[in-house]
């Protein structure tokens, strides 16, 4: 028997124990031995769980247990869930977790952790909940260069942004109804700011880098001040507005990243991904553009993902994660975010002051509502470039965006 101790018993960590219960005959043909949660770490007391004899709130005791050989850590937060899974991989124990911030401020760390002690750190979870899209990052596109990666890595936002499009709905109007319907947290900052999405395109990006960047170093912008009459002007064009969190290494070898509200053109995959579903694209250099999709958030789906690296780490407890090297990246690492180029849309309240040149030509799309209208480039402008166009459009333009 192969016994295990969670950490955490929210609605990820009760998920999990659901998954190896009811899915144990599956685990078990997997591994050609079961998989028991022998200890439940938790601050409260469960007296009407079936786990409520397995509750423990002396992470001692997990510790300290030479039977337990993988822990998954379903916490949040960093502290103390970081100085937990130190002392679980020097115990010799694998850590499978579904804590983007900690990965995220401290992935490099625990990995090597993980290596000295001969022991697996997985995260499948942290990213994308039940879209298995970490895996296939490290093992199956190993052999390609990664040019890009462009996701919906935040159900919330995106719950949110689908009904403003749907419906005309305003923000705060949508955001209180996924508050009621278990979309969004009390304090829905995380979601809304930009900041969950940025720290899992972090993730993302160290496993195809190798560059651990730090959260100041991505351009994060949220979704609080985006009108409801910008997206239904752009999905009259077939065109949404999606929370996308982006990243790139230029030839020069430095990493931009940003995670901020896109115009998504519908020939891009990611436009039609809607509700609270999440997708990731991913271009490499031989495989060319890939798509994961599925439900990015949820007990049950996220739950799956800690589980199946459960099974990674009990059926491969000893090997070595060397694509997985990790270094914290440095200012020679971060490329410059106002040098980053793409196509730009421009939403007007009545006519512009002028046209300027960058927004004429073939390939220029031009969208007209009522009393308002968009402008969406064919060249590519970085930040300097939109500003003057910005300013020669005048003050009619109320907003610029990002096209993907």
């Amino acid at each position: 028997m192969i016994n295990i101790a969670l950490l955490g018993f929210g609605t990820v960590g009760s998920g999990c124990a659901e998954v190896i219960e009811k899915n144990q005959k599956i685990i078990s043909a997997r591994l050609g031995d079961g998989v028991r949660v022998k200890y439940i770490l938790d601050l409260r007391d469960f007296p009407d769980s079936p786990y409520a004899d397995r509750i423990v709130h002396d992470f001692g005791v997990i510790r300290d247990d030479p039977e337990i050989s993988i822990v998954a850590e379903m916490m949040g937060g960093v502290h103390p869930a970081a100085d937990f899974t130190r002392e679980c991989l020097v115990r010799g124990k694998s850590v499978v977790t579904s804590n983007k911030a900690v990965v995220a401020a401290l992935g490099d760390e625990l990995l090597e952790i993980a290596r000295q002690n001969n022991v697996r750190y997985l995260f499948e979870a942290a990213v994308g909940g039940g879209i298995p899209v970490v895996r296939p990052l490290i093992d199956e596109l190993s052999d390609n260069e990664i040019n890009s990666l462009a996701g919906i890595l935040n159900g919330t936002t995106n719950y949110i942004l689908t009904e403003m499009k749907r419906n005309g709905t305003p923000f705060d109007t949508v955001l209180r109804r996924a508050q009621e319907l278990g979309y969004a947290e009390a304090d829905p900052s995380a979601d809304v700011d930009g900041f969950d999405a940025a720290r899992k395109i972090i993730i993302l990006a160290a496993i195809a880098y190798g560059k651990l960047l730090p959260l100041e170093a991505v351009s994060v912008e949220g979704i609080r001040n985006i009108p409801a009459a910008d997206v239904a002007l752009l999905a009259s064009a077939g065109i949404s507005v999606k929370l996308i969190a982006y990243a790139e290494r230029g030839a020069d070898g430095r990493i931009y990243a940003a995670a901020g509200p896109r115009a998504v053109l519908p020939s891009c995959p990611l436009c039609h991904v809607d509700d609270v579903f999440n997708g990731v694209l991913i271009e490499g250099n031989m495989l060319g553009e890939t798509m994961f999709y599925g439900r990015g958030a949820g007990k049950l789906p996220t739950a799956s993902a800690v589980v199946s690296d459960i099974i990674d780490a009990a059926e491969r407890p000893g090997v070595l994660q060397q694509r997985l090297v990790w270094s914290k990246a440095d200012a020679s690492d971060i490329a410059d975010a106002g040098s980053y180029s793409c196509r730009r849309c421009f939403v007007l309240d009545g006519e512009p002051d002028a046209i300027p040149a960058s927004c004429t030509g073939e390939g220029v799309m031009m969208i007209d509502g009522d009393g308002v209208s968009a402008i969406i480039t064919a060249a590519r402008l970085n930040d300097s470039e939109a500003a003057e166009t910005e300013n020669c459009l005048g003050a009619h333009c109320r907003r610029a965006y990002k096209v993907i």
